[in-house]
């Protein structure tokens, strides 16, 4: 068996359906399951159970010897939010207990850091793991990423093997339940849809042009073929970064996005909203160098290839992966 946290959710979900297609059919999908629109995102999967996720642990007591490997993609993932109570919950006394469950029952584990963990990127983005104390995230969510990569470290007893992925830019299908925290892409292709044209933030640095602040956007199908990669690989411990190493401005994400539908560029650049202008990332790159010297070798897509996957073979088609 193996179980996926957030099964239910963008990511999980694609794991889920990469492992069907490599002949893996015993998931135990863990999610809490209440929201009908993101279930949508399990239809035609081969899943052998479904627990929810405050049962996990219980359900784990009687499984735990038929599991093999352990997907803890689930977390509460709003940027936005800043009731630091709810990261506690959901994203670091839950991310602990399922540390605690795999150290004790010996499963092998990938988890979901994020990106979010670097702040503006004073120290770079760079998975050093002696930089993690120093890092400064910009929100709650950020926070208890961080904080949990800091007490996974400083645990004495760890799972056999363990990787944490911080996440970057994220895109791809199945993200249509997420509203106003999907990708760019969603939105770009919603405006482009509705409007004709495009909106993006302008610039409030001189040593950047409107559109041309940048980000780390990787495809969720690439994301999930690293996953693959470690649950086989399972050596090698540590804190990984997971981007393309290849930041892109979102330019030329509205290029591509407006190339897939077969358009010509119709831009327009309006404030960003001064309630997060002073928090606004302006580049971010991930550092695959520690990735790549653990043995992964596989070219990630690029984001000219990877939006005309997903605008022209799901977003238009409003298809799920």
């Amino acid at each position: 068996m193996i179980i996926v946290t957030g099964a239910a959710g963008f990511i999980g979900s694609c794991l889920i359906q990469k492992l069907n297609e490599l002949k893996f059919r015993y998931i135990i999908a863990v999610d809490d399951f209440s929201n009908s629109e993101k279930n949508r995102n399990l239809e035609g999967k081969a899943i052998m159970e479904r627990v929810d996720r405050k049962d996990l642990f219980v359900w784990l007591e009687k499984n735990n010897r038929e599991v093999e490997f352990f997907f803890h993609i689930g977390a509460r993932t709003d940027t936005t939010e800043f009731d630091t109570k709810i990261f506690d919950e959901l994203n670091l006394d839950y991310s602990k207990k399922v540390w605690q469950a795999c150290v004790r029952f010996q499963i092998p584990l990938v988890y979901a850091s994020s990106a979010a963990t670097y702040g503006l990127g004073e120290l770079g983005y760079d998975d050093n793991e002696s930089l993690l104390s120093s890092l400064k995230p910009l929100n709650p969510y950020g926070d208890s990423k961080n904080d949990f990569d800091i007490w996974a470290l400083e645990q004495e007893k760890k799972p056999f093997f363990f990787a944490g992925l911080k996440f970057f830019n994220v895109y791809g299908p199945n993200e249509y339940h997420k509203g106003r925290m999907a990708s760019v892409i969603w939105h770009a292709f919603r405006q482009i849809q509705t409007n004709g044209t495009l909106k993006l933030f302008k610039s409030h640095r001189d040593d950047f042009k409107d559109g041309e602040q940048m980000r780390d956007f990787i495809y969720v199908k690439d994301l999930i073929d690293v996953c693959v990669f470690l649950m086989e690989h399972r050596k090698n411990s540590g804190i990984y970064n997971l981007g393309t190493g290849k930041a892109r401005a979102f330019n030329d994400l509205g290029k591509a996005t407006f190339a897939a539908l077969g358009l010509e560029p119709n831009v327009n650049y309006i404030d960003t909203p001064a309630d997060i202008r002073d928090k606004y990332q302006y580049f971010t790159e991930a550092n695959m160098a520690k990735l790549r010297s653990i043995g992964y070798t596989k070219e990630f897509t690029s984001l000219e290839a990877g939006v005309e996957d997903y605008v022209q073979n799901y977003l238009v088609k409003q298809r799920y992966y």
